[in-house]
């Protein structure tokens, strides 16, 4: 059973950065690929991006492609948002999850944590 625990959130000042950490449990981690998705009040969830199991190759949003980097550590079952550059619209609960594909699409992941709150002040 896939099992995922976000952390890393908390209030920042625009143009700053934070890091995110996602640990999985519970399943074969190096199989998954690993995204990163956010959702705002009143806004459907958002893909960030996503990184191949091998750490590889990556997929971002055009949001914030530039400004965040994704990355993993297989032998800690552990997926990273590096978030460079924040701005205000940035602020969301941010989740991981795993997925068979290097997809963008919320309906190909599945094992949802129960997110960290990023807030981006200005």
């Amino acid at each position: 059973q896939v099992h995922l625990v976000e952390s890393g959130g908390g209030l920042v000042q625009a143009g700053g950065s934070r890091r995110l950490s996602c640990v999985g449990s519970g399943f074969t981690f190096s199989d998954y690929f690993m995204g990163w998705f956010r959702q705002a009040p009143g806004q459907e969830r958002e893909f960030v991006g996503v990184t191949s199991r091998s750490g590889g190759d990556t997929l971002y949003a055009a949001s914030v492609k530039g400004r965040f980097t994704v990355s993993r550590d297989n032998a800690k079952n552990s997926v990273y948002l590096q978030m460079n550059s924040l701005k205000p619209e940035d602020t969301a609960v941010y989740y991981c999850a795993a997925s068979m594909a290097l997809a963008s699409t919320p309906q190909l992941y599945g094992g949802w944590g129960q997110g960290t709150q990023v807030t981006v002040s200005s």
